[in-house]
């Protein structure tokens, strides 16, 4: 258990101060003797009385006191505690990879519909932001509660080439750092065309840095977990651009958890998205047309998951990896998500609890001066 203000607990020099006094006066008392000519006629008239009850009621306000100057000092404890609104950031993958049917009707329209039902679950002050990346990264909606925005450029997402996960968490955590004043944003610059494993490029912090060029990772402001969190689900691995381990580390040095879903599964099937599903970067990526429909059958091998990348992100940042092959299980792990991330580490104040237990044991001493002064 810590204190907020620890300097308050000064006050607590009254209590043995106090207490002094008072086995003074209880000295001080026996030294005045009546006396009697007769001793046992006075044992005789006097009532059996305990001694040790006449010390009781003063013990108990010493006791209150005590309680008195602990609730003032703010006494915390680190304890988990329900989240009642947090931000979620929602980071989709909708690289041409999501146009695989091996999950039906294609892993992208199945996604779609599962964030959907997660985003329209959430309550009135949990506020979501959503991150798109294929070749790159952007921030698509800015956490709010306006969920028709969501579900709009939710609908409205379309396919591009490549997949840029580490990118995608570095995006998602500027958006954070845009809310959180204790989250600082990224500090790496990712390069989406530097090709698989591309170097990170540090941003300049100040002149003081080291000769390497490089600089520590901003610590969240608070020490602990970030209220908000970032839900990534992907369906294969990061193909150009800073790497996800690389991210991940930015994440947890912000405190800030990274819950990565892999989708889809280890046999994909051919590539068919729809018209609406296919940006215009990435239409020359599919041939073929079978109605309102465009087909690939070819190039598959970057269409399965990474799942050592992703659990070493879920690792890194004190979070958890879940796969889903389907759009059954990714409907559960959506829904069962908040059990995961609904409490979070604070300082919980213990002030109330301890001003309390004070009045309390004031009121019993009270009571019991009062009973055992009349049944003197």
């Amino acid at each position: 258990m810590a204190f907020a203000l620890p300097y308050v607990l000064v006050v607590l020099v009254v209590v043995p101060l106090l207490l002094g006094i008072y086995v003074w006066k209880q000295r001080r008392r026996r030294r005045t003797v009546v006396r009697y000519s007769n001793i046992a006629l006075v044992r005789a008239a006097a009532q059996p009385v305990r001694r040790w009850r006449r010390h009781v009621p003063i013990g108990l306000v010493l006791a209150s006191l005590t309680l008195l100057g602990l609730a003032s000092a703010r006494p915390q404890v680190r304890a988990d505690v329900p989240v009642s609104s947090t931000t979620i950031i929602l980071a989709l993958d909708v690289s041409g990879s999501m146009c695989a049917t091996d999950v039906d009707p294609n892993r992208l329209s199945a996604a779609q519909a599962a964030v959907r039902t997660f985003v329209q679950g959430q309550d009135a002050e949990t506020k979501v932001g959503l991150v798109l990346f294929s070749g790159s990264a952007q921030l698509a909606v800015a956490p709010t509660t306006n969920r028709d925005d969501l579900l709009a450029a939710l609908a409205g997402a379309t396919t591009g080439r490549g997949t840029t996960i580490g990118a995608a968490i570095l995006t998602s955590i500027d958006a954070i750092a845009e809310l959180d004043p204790d989250v600082a944003p990224s500090d790496i610059v990712d390069q989406p065309d530097g090709g698989l494993g591309a170097a990170p490029v540090p941003a300049p912090t100040s002149p003081s840095d080291d000769t390497t060029g490089t600089s520590a990772p901003a610590q969240n402001g608070s020490g602990s977990l970030a209220p908000e969190i970032i839900v990534l689900l992907t369906d294969g691995a990061n193909t150009r651009g800073v790497t996800p381990a690389e991210a991940a580390e930015q994440a947890a040095a912000r405190g800030i958890r990274v819950y990565p879903i892999g989708f889809g599964t280890k046999n994909p099937t051919q590539l068919v998205c729809s018209r609406d599903q296919i940006g215009a970067s990435s239409g020359r990526q599919f041939s073929g047309d079978v109605g309102n429909r465009f087909v690939d059958t070819g190039g598959r091998n970057y269409l399965v998951v990474d799942d050592v990348a992703l659990k070493t992100v879920a690792t890194t940042t004190k979070a958890e990896y879940f796969a889903a092959t389907d759009a059954g299980q990714l409907d559960s792990v959506l829904n069962d998500l908040p059990k995961h991330v609904s409490v979070q580490q604070q300082d919980v104040d213990l002030s109330a609890w301890f001003a309390l237990g004070a009045a309390l044991v004031l009121v019993g001493g009270l009571v019991l001066s009062i009973r055992w002064s009349t049944l003197t």
